[in-house]
């Protein structure tokens, strides 16, 4: 029995448990499968022990369950595995599914070896659930004397609620809460009769999203006010739409009067009242919108469920390939069908959710997944899912790598000048710290750090002679640092002359003479200009925008003057981007920001009186390379692609290091490194790509200064594999100089199908293989012309496609090219080896093949007579001969014999051809006797039968009277006939046509007029008396009126049919009152068929309407009911009985009293209307 007696049982299990052994300690598995496709909502499954033991209440680690769903099958699984099985688990089970109106029941049992003796009654499950290996149940004292068989059920029934308790502990029940719900279903509830509802909710409604769905109810009372309630809360008009209230049928008008869809209005919820009906409308439905509803009039509810079915979201835009370093933001983003769709994200089978490492954004019809900073542990394959669709993209992180675009360089700097360190590195997110000889430096006053994108620098103001050492940049996390120098240049450097030291001996001044002071000093001038940190000798390498100082130590005495040249041209600017800054013992040259016209030889010249000094040098400006150009592809495989490209044409002043690669999808925007490594060739094979997917690639030139701009983005390409090589290669025909060949598609042809095939062939035992088609053939034959004749040759076959070729097809064995003998041989068709039956007029057109080689010689003869006839054509090609009549004579009937001949050999072959006609006329058609009613006829065969045989004849005869013909034999095959049936003293004329297998003949053979007489007879026919039969009775319906629907403001009848004599009077009625002279209704009788017509019936005009037949033996009455369904608001009529004023309503508006004949209701203009009679209702809009 289903619980509570309200479901009925059907057939939703597809597969049931099944009773099992099972030995105890092993696990046992029950599975039970459910079809869904006819529920509205997912299935409830119990699995009990017993009769009343819900096993859901002891899921653990002994009893396990699992469920498990198929979309395309719609089918639900459930599991129930018992673990490690005890004594106490053997019995009886059972598993019940419920769904709504809907149940199904089986049971099924469970035997344990070693079960204890039958008399042992152990309770089931009394243990805890999750005993496990530790199950006392078996040292459960024995019971001398077995407990009857007690239904529970029956005495909890009848029990008092106070005492469940103690019946379930007295009979071992220990889940109360179960007994309780159960014991809930059992009981019956009958229906209690509604005093406010003729007809109530459904139970559920299913609607799609985005359509509409109705709820009807029907009251017992037209005039009560309704509430609909969704989840509790009454539905109300919002204050941003005063529409909400409205009837269908008002926005119908409405709509219409603005020529516009009923879906501008964007009217969510329409409340309609039509007589005793009142309907809720839910327009373009919503997810939010499932959910449960009441109607609820006075005290009583109607309730019922809307179940909203979400349409499959599909995704239509695919995830991409990503591919980031270390610490990188990762973006996967897809696009869907529908707004507002649930997906899912999953990485290894397990569901991503939104926390600290991922973000899952929704725009829209957009949904993003974000990664903040990606590691190596989250490589993988990523995937998004919705109930229509999924898609993947794979995630590749590489570790980081920094790379030095530009490092520091060692500084000569002057007491009280800035010093500035500047290096460049590859990741703008580095930061670092700076070190001098090994410790830490500290900003201060004159310390300064800054990081600004990828450049760092350490500025030193107002250097001292303590600031000198060497500096170092250590980026965080890396292996890495850069060092450079710190010269301080002071007093003592900056003076090198050459003081001579005299040993003078004290004397009185007055006894010095002039020749015995010394002479004042020379020394020649000296440039100290040291290049050795920048490489070449005297070669200064700048990168192009930084900035070049080079400070050169000059020494001499008296001062020397300086000069600075870059070629001929003297550099004298004290100011500017190229200037010369010269002190006493230094002369400085600045380049600021350095460009490439600055490049070539410089010289600095420095002289005094004691001699001249010169110096060369070279600057030597380098940048980042300009772009590699030409990037293309030049072949693809199934998931690679060759590219390959030209070096940049400038390399910006330093060797290029190698190439970085992009990829990306056409139409994408997400840009994929290939590698992270540099790459020193120009061509390269990308792998890892989707076959049949269009991608595009671009390349960056890497030179010791840095990365250069991408380079132009190459032609879209696709990764194609060639196909798999051409099957069955056989040879079709030889002769002297040619072969034929035939061959089967390759077996696997991939995404770039085949655009063609090329044969070639070479000589047995030679390698050199000669292209026999330079184009690709489409077909899957060829014939090989101009061979060699007599050589023994090979043969092979490559399909060709986008992809390149295939692996070549070749004949295992040589051929020999040579013509080979093969006698002459026709092949008669069979529809030719009997005779050729043709009609006069038709085409004939006979194609018969043959074979022989060399060609044979093919002759046509025509009964033994060379063929000569204008009219009949011969065509003849290699393998077949055609003759070919367009339009065929009676003429052309006879034998035709083809013979095909190779020297002395020859083979023939006859065809015997019929041209058929329509045939002549009958000779000599005569009536032979008459007797009766009968004429016998005869007639001779016609003396044409159009060149076949007379198949019958057909025989017609005509009266003096009518002279129409009428066929009195049909293929008649003799040539006599009886023709019977004749009427006496009339005079019949004959005619017979003759009949072959091209119809009848066009010409007919009469017979003379003959006169046929049968003489009277004295039979005399005695006409029996009338008796006139009494017709009279009361009136009776045959055919009753019948309830009917319609539409206010359309014409309509409603019709029956009596029986009545002597004549019935009829009388119409509604509701029990006589329709009289009312212009309105039109009231029809047409031989017992009786109809009331109602022109433009009104919403008033519902009812019962009645029509009643009436005559001297009785009466008889019919009824039916008739209601109108408005197209405009619902109207309440009314009297004010205090001050006999009339009034009327529109529904969703207070009653207003009628002073005039109109009175304006919010753009609506309605009329007065009297008791049973309005005569117009119009809508002003």
């Amino acid at each position: 029995t289903v619980p509570g007696g309200q479901s009925e049982l059907t057939g939703l299990f597809v597969e049931r448990p099944e009773s099992t052994t099972v030995t105890k300690g092993k696990n046992v598995t029950f599975v039970a499968k459910v079809d869904s496709s006819d529920l509205l909502r997912k299935p409830n499954m119990k699995w009990l022990k017993g009769k009343w033991l819900d096993l859901g209440s002891k899921a653990g680690k002994h009893v396990q369950f699992k469920e498990a769903y198929d979309r395309n099958s719609k089918v639900y699984t459930y599991e129930m595995s018992i673990i490690k099985v005890v004594e106490g688990d053997a019995g009886g089970y059972r598993c019940e599914v419920t769904s709504k109106d809907k149940c199904d029941s089986c049971t099924f049992e469970v035997t344990v070896e070693g079960v204890s003796l039958p008399g042992h009654h152990c309770q089931p499950f009394s243990h805890v659930s999750d005993a496990g290996d530790l199950d006392f149940s078996a040292l459960l004292k024995k019971r001398d004397e077995p407990k009857e068989d007690v239904d529970v059920w029956e005495i909890l029934k009848d029990a008092k609620p106070c005492d469940y308790e103690k019946i379930a502990f007295d009979y071992g029940i220990t889940d109360l809460r179960g007994l309780l719900k159960r014991l809930k279903k059992m009981k019956k509830v009958e229906p209690k009769k509604s005093d406010a509802f003729l007809k109530k909710l459904e139970q559920c409604y299913s609607v799609d999203k985005g359509k509409r769905t109705q709820m009807h109810v029907e009251l017992h009372d037209p005039n009560v006010q309704v509430k609909w309630l969704k989840n509790g809360v009454e539905i109300k008009p919002s204050a941003n739409d005063t529409r909400s209230l409205v009837s269908l049928s008002v926005l119908s008008v409405f709509c219409q009067c603005l020529s516009l869809p009923l879906s501008v209005c964007h009217v969510r919820y329409v409340f309609e009242c039509v007589g005793n009906k009142r309907t809720l409308t839910i327009n373009k439905s919503n997810l939010s919108d499932d959910a449960a509803y009441e109607c609820v009039v006075g005290e009583e509810k109607s309730f019922t469920e809307v179940f909203v079915k979400e349409p499959p979201v599909t995704i239509t835009k695919l995830l991409d390939d990503v591919h980031v370093v270390v610490g990188e933001k990762v973006e996967f983003e897809c696009e869907v069908s529908e707004e507002g769709a649930n997906v899912k994200w999953m990485k290894d089978g397990v569901e991503l959710t939104k926390d600290g490492k991922y973000r899952i954004k929704k725009d829209g019809k957009k949904h993003t997944l974000v990664i903040n900073e990606a590691t190596i542990e989250d490589i993988g394959m990523y995937y998004v899912y919705t109930n229509g669709g999924e898609s993947k993209g794979e995630l590749e992180v590489e570790a980081k790598e920094l790379e030095v675009l530009q490092s520091i360089a060692d500084l000569s700097v002057k007491a009280c000048e800035q010093a500035m360190f500047k290096c460049e590195v590859s990741d703008e997110k580095v930061v670092g710290k700076w070190f001098k000889d090994g410790v830490e430096v500290k900003p201060g006053n004159r310390i300064k750090m800054s990081h600004i994108g990828r450049i760092h620098k350490l500025m030193i103001d107002d250097v001292k002679p303590q600031d000198e050492g060497n500096y170092t940049f250590v980026p965080e996390g890396y292996a890495l640092s850069l060092s450079a120098k710190l010269n301080f240049i002071g007093e003592s450097n900056m003076f090198h002359a050459k003081v001579g030291v005299a040993i003078v001996t004290y004397h009185p001044l007055d006894h010095l003479s002039l020749s015995d002071i010394p002479p004042p000093l020379t020394d020649p001038p000296k440039i100290h200009l040291d290049t050795s940190s920048t490489g070449s000798k005297n070669t200064i390498v700048v990168v192009a925008g930084n900035k070049l100082r080079l400070d050169v130590e000059i020494t001499g005495e008296p001062v020397p003057t300086v000069c600075w040249m870059k070629g001929d041209t003297v550099i004298s600017e004290a100011e500017g981007r190229v200037r010369v800054e010269t002190r006493t013992t230094l002369s400085s040259f600045v380049i600021e920001g350095a460009e490439r016209p600055d490049e070539g030889q410089y010289s600095i010249i420095v002289t005094n009186p004691a001699g001249e000094d010169k110096a060369e040098l070279t600057v030597k400006i380098v940048d980042v390379p300009n772009p590699p150009e030409n990037v293309r592809c030049m072949g693809v495989g199934e998931d690679t692609a060759t590219i390959t490209w030209d070096p940049p044409k400038f390399d910006g002043g330093a060797p290029i290091k190698g190439y970085l690669m992009e990829r990306k999808k056409q139409g994408s925007s997400r840009w994929t490194k290939l590698n992270f490594e540099v790459f020193e060739s120009t061509t390269y094979e990308a792998k890892k790509m989707i076959e049949g997917v269009f991608y595009e690639m671009r390349v960056f030139a890497v030179n010791g200064i840095g990365i250069s701009q991408p380079s132009g983005n190459s032609k879209p390409f696709m990764p194609i594999a060639p196909t798999s090589e051409p099957t069955r290669l056989t040879v079709e025909d030889v002769t002297d100089s040619t072969c034929a060949l035939k061959w089967r598609p390759p077996e696997r042809v991939g995404a770039g199908g085949v655009d063609g095939y090329i044969i070639e062939w070479c000589k047995e035992g030679e390698d050199n293989w000669v292209e026999a088609n330079k184009e690709p053939v489409d077909k899957n034959t060829y014939r090989v012309k101009g061979l060699p004749t007599g050589e023994k040759l090979l043969f092979r076959v490559v399909a060709m496609n986008i992809a390149g070729r295939s692996p070549p097809c070749t004949m295992k064995q040589s051929v020999i090219i040579r013509e080979i003998m093969e006698y002459p041989k026709i092949r008669l068709p069979r529809q030719l080896r009997t005779k050729f039956i043709r009609k006069v007029g038709e085409k004939i057109n006979l194609v018969i093949p043959f074979q022989g080689k060399p060609r044979p010689v093919v002759n046509w003869l025509k009964d033994g007579e060379p063929l000569e006839i204008k009219s009949v054509g011969i065509r003849t090609s290699d393998f077949d001969t055609i003759l070919f009549i367009r339009s065929a004579e009676r003429d052309h009937s006879g034998t035709y014999t083809l013979s095909v001949q190779i020297d002395n050999m020859q083979d023939k072959a006859d065809i015997h051809i019929q041209i058929v006609d329509k045939p002549g006329p009958p000779i000599n058609v005569m009536v032979t006797d008459v007797w009766g009613f009968n004429a016998a006829l005869e007639w001779k065969p016609p003396k044409d039968t159009g060149n076949t045989d007379i198949t019958g004849y057909t025989i017609q005869k005509a009266d003096k009277k009518t002279q129409g013909w009428f066929t009195v034999y049909e293929h008649n095959r003799r040539p006599s006939c009886t023709a019977s049936d004749l009427v006496m003293g009339n005079e019949y004329s004959f005619r017979v046509f003759s009949e072959n297998i091209c119809g009848l003949s066009d010409e007919v053979a009469f017979t003379i007029t003959v006169p046929i007489y049968i003489p009277p007879s004295d039979l005399k026919y005695n006409k029996p008396a009338f008796k006139e039969k009494d017709m009279s009775s009361s009136p009776k319906f045959t055919a009753p009126l019948v309830d009917r629907v319609v539409v206010a403001g359309y014409s309509t009848a409603i019709s029956c049919a009596v029986r009545a004599y002597p004549k019935a009077k009829i009388v119409w009625m509604k509701n029990k009152m006589i329709i009289g002279e009312d212009p309105k209704f039109l009231m029809q009788n047409n031989q017992g068929v009786l109809t009331l017509n109602i022109r433009k019936p009104g919403q008033f005009d519902g009812g019962k309407y009645s029509c009643k037949a009436i005559n001297d033996l009785g009466e008889d009455e019919v009824e039916c009911r008739l209601e109108v369904r408005g197209t405009g608001p619902n109207l309440w009529i009314s009297h004010d009985w205090a001050g006999a004023q009339p009034w009327v309503g529109l529904e969703g508006h207070r009653p207003t009293h009628l002073g005039a004949r109109f009175f304006p209701t919010k753009g609506l203009v309605t009329e007065m209307l009297t008791n049973r009679d309005v005569n117009k209702f119009v809508h002003n809009i």
